[in-house]
């Protein structure tokens, strides 16, 4: 099989398993939101305002998945609307102490700010984090270091497989989903 063939079908897969990941419903409970940035390795700045890397926003339900999405910039005014249509009113939501959360402070949300210049997690039993999200982009990057996630194309798909991995399920299901929704869209017979 050639492997423009190969390549082409993972990407149809990717793009179903990123459709299915957006008509999920809604975050609720405890949600832990942070901001990633996805690309190449480059010298210099690193994290925001580094050159030629993808911003991702990540949202992830303690316990449960996880919604990640590229966007333009890490501002409020891209945020606030995510969060809006992602995550349902009166939930907790925990973030770094980023600047840009401040917005969150007058929303519907419950928000909880962590300061990780003071600690990530202090003592047993203590939900003030976000190592929930930082586990996840931990594992995102290290899963699509192969990849080259700063097309356009390829971030949206890139992230939803990445979400999809992370959704909580044993292997078995998740396949059995993948394999479902391949037929449906008439990828496999």
């Amino acid at each position: 099989m050639n492997r423009n063939t190969v390549n082409r079908f993972y990407l149809a897969l990717r793009q179903i398993i990123a459709e299915e990941m957006e008509k999920a419903a809604p975050l609720h409970g405890e949600v832990e939101v942070d901001e990633s940035y996805f690309g190449g390795k480059r010298k210099g700045k690193r994290g925001r305002g580094a050159a030629g890397k993808v911003p991702v926003f990540g949202l992830l339900k303690r316990g449960g998945r996880v919604y990640a999405l590229p966007i333009p910039g890490a501002k409020a005014k891209t945020l606030m609307p995510i969060l809006e249509s992602r995550v349902v009113p009166d939930s907790i939501v925990y973030t770094d102490s980023f600047a840009n959360c401040d917005v969150i402070d007058v929303s519907t949300f419950h928000h909880r700010r962590i300061d990780h210049a003071k600690a990530f997690a202090k003592g047993k039993g203590n939900e003030r984090h976000i190592n929930g999200i930082e586990n996840f982009w931990n594992q995102a990057k290290r899963h699509l270091r192969r990849q080259v996630v700063s097309r356009a194309n390829t971030s949206t798909t890139s992230s939803g497989e990445c979400e999809w991995r992370t959704g909580g399920e044993n292997h078995k299901e998740l396949h059995r989903g993948l394999l479902g929704w391949a037929r449906r869209e008439g990828l496999l017979k």
